[in-house]
C-alpha cells in the first residue's frame, strides 16, 4: 500500500480473486510511512505528561491512515470494474476495550459485511483500529491490521485468511542475518504462535492466537509476487500456519530461531524472599499496563534475593522510574538496576518434544563462540536465552548452523 501504483496493484489482485468466484473481504494497513508521519506530528506537540487523554488523541490521528488507504482500495477496485465499499472500524462495528495504543477486540458485527458480501460487492475494512464501548475510536498496537484481518476471518467463518507482507513466507530465521536461511512450506500453529513471541516480525502475536482460537486457516504470501499470478499456484505458495501436526514435522528438531532486539532487563537487588514479593513487584508494572516476559528470582542469601525480569524497551525508562521511586522504597531493596542492551534469542521445534539434549546442545553452540547467557527460559517447544546485544547476530547465524537449518530436511 505503498503508492497510488502498489494499490493499483492490490485492486487487481483482489479482483482477480473475486472474479473466480470468491467473496472478498480486504483488511488493508496504511500507506508505507504515514502512520510514523502522523505519530511524529503528534510526538511534536505532545503535553510534557502523555496521559490517556493524549493517547486517545493518538488513536483518533493514527486511524486515519487506515481510513485513507482503505478508501484509496474501494476506488481503484472500482476503477476495475469492481462494486467495492469501505468501512471504518466503528462502522462494522469492531468492539474493542478501551486500552487506547493497545487495545484488543472483544467482538466484531458481521451483518453489515455480510449484507454487502450477498450484494456481490468487495467490502474494504480498517485495519489496526476498532471502537470501544463509550465510542471513543482505538487502536490495537504496531501490526494490528494482521490481527483485525485474522479477527475479522475468524467472524465471518471464512475459508482462509492470506496475510500478504513483504517476505513471501516463514523462513527458519530472518533471512538478512542468515542469508541461508530456508522459506518453510509448513508451520506448526504452536511454532508460529512462539516465534511471534518471541520476536519474529512476520505476524503479530495476537493475530496468530486469534487463528488459534477459532481455527482460522493462515497463509502467509510476498505482496510484492506478480497480481497476474495464476490463483491455483498463488494459493498453494507462502507457508501455511497447520493446526495439524503430521509426520514430516517430527523431522525436524528445531524449526526456526527466533530474536528479539527490544528487550530490556531490571533488577531488584536484596528484596525480602517472603510469600508474595513477586506478586508485589510484577503486580505494580502491570497495573501500569506494562508487560513482563522473562523472570528469574535468584536463590536467597541472608533472607534477601535477588528479583530480574524483562521488559519492552519501549517500558524500560517508565518500569524503572516506577521500581524506585515505589516498590523498591516499600520493599527495602538494596538496590534497582537495569540493562537495555540486550536481546532474547530462541529456538523453536516442535520436535523438541520428543528429543532429549536440544537445550544443551544450544548452550554448547553459545559457548563455543564465547557467548555468556544471562537469563534461561524454556517451554516444551522452545528454549530463549537474553544475551548482550552485540552478539546477537553472532548468536543467531551459530545456532542456524548447529542446527543444520539450512539444510533442506529429509
Amino acid at each position: 500500500m505503498g503508492s497510488t501504483e502498489r494499490i493499483r496493484n492490490v485492486a487487481k489482485r483482489v479482483a482477480k480473486w473475486a472474479r473466480a468466484g470468491h467473496q472478498m473481504v480486504v483488511v488493508p494497513s496504511a500507506m508505507s510511512g504515514e502512520t510514523n508521519r502522523l505519530l511524529a506530528l503528534a510526538k511534536e506537540l505532545a503535553p510534557p505528561k502523555a496521559d490517556d487523554a493524549f493517547h486517545r488523541e493518538l488513536d483518533q490521528l493514527a486511524a486515519t491512515g487506515e481510513q485513507a488507504s482503505s478508501a484509496l482500495l474501494a476506488i481503484a477496485l472500482q476503477a476495475e470494474g469492481m462494486a467495492a465499499v469501505s468501512y471504518s472500524g466503528w462502522q462494522v462495528a469492531i468492539k474493542t476495550n478501551s486500552a487506547y495504543t493497545k487495545a484488543r477486540i472483544e467482538s466484531i458485527d458481521d451483518a453489515r459485511v455480510r449484507a454487502d458480501l450477498a450484494a456481490g460487492k468487495v467490502v474494504i475494512i480498517t485495519g489496526f483500529q476498532g471502537v470501544d464501548e463509550a465510542g471513543n475510536v482505538t487502536t490495537l498496537g504496531r501490526g494490528g491490521s494482521d490481527t483485525s484481518a485474522v479477527a475479522v476471518a475468524a467472524a465471518m467463518k471464512a475459508q482462509e485468511c492470506l496475510i500478504y507482507t513483504d517476505v513471501d513466507g516463514v523462513y527458519t530465521t530472518d533471512p538478512r542475518v542468515v542469508p541461508e536461511a530456508r522459506r518453510l512450506k509448513t508451520v506448526s500453529f504452536e511454532e508460529m504462535l512462539e516465534m511471534a513471541s518471541l520476536g519474529s516480525k512476520v505476524l503479530q502475536i495476537r493475530s496468530v492466537e486469534f487463528a488459534g482460537k477459532y481455527k482460522v486457516p493462515l497463509r502467509v504470501l510476498s505482496s510484492f509476487t506478480p497480481w497476474d499470478i495464476d490463483i491455483h499456484e498463488e494459493a498453494k505458495s507462502g507457508t501455511l500456519i497447520s493446526f495439524e501436526e503430521d509426520e514430516n514435522m517430527e523431522q525436524a528438531v528445531v524449526s526456526g530461531i527466533a530474536f528479539n532486539r527490544d528487550e530490556a532487563k531490571i533488577s531488584l537487588l536484596g528484596v525480602p524472599d517472603t510469600p508474595g514479593i513477586a506478586y508485589q513487584i510484577l503486580g505494580a508494572v502491570a497495573q501500569a499496563n506494562i508487560e513482563v516476559d522473562m523472570i528469574i528470582q535468584n536463590v536467597s542469601h541472608e533472607g534477601k534475593t535477588d528479583f530480574s525480569f524483562t521488559v519492552h524497551r519501549n517500558d524500560f525508562a517508565r518500569a524503572t522510574d516506577l521500581l524506585k521511586s515505589d516498590i523498591a522504597t516499600k520493599l527495602g531493596a538494596r538496590q534497582v538496576v537495569g540493562d537495555a542492551k540486550i536481546c532474547k534469542v530462541s529456538i523453536v521445534g516442535i520436535g523438541m518434544r520428543s528429543h532429549v539434549g536440544v537445550a544443551s546442545k544450544m548452550f554448547r553452540a553459545l559457548s563455543e563462540e564465547g557467548i555468556n547467557i544471562q537469563m534461561i527460559s524454556t517451554s516444551e517447544i522452545k528454549t530463549s536465552v537474553v544475551i548482550d546485544e552485540k552478539y546477537m547476530e553472532l548468536a543467531v547465524r551459530a545456532l542456524h548452523k548447529a542446527f543444520d537449518l539450512d539444510q533442506q530436511p529429509a
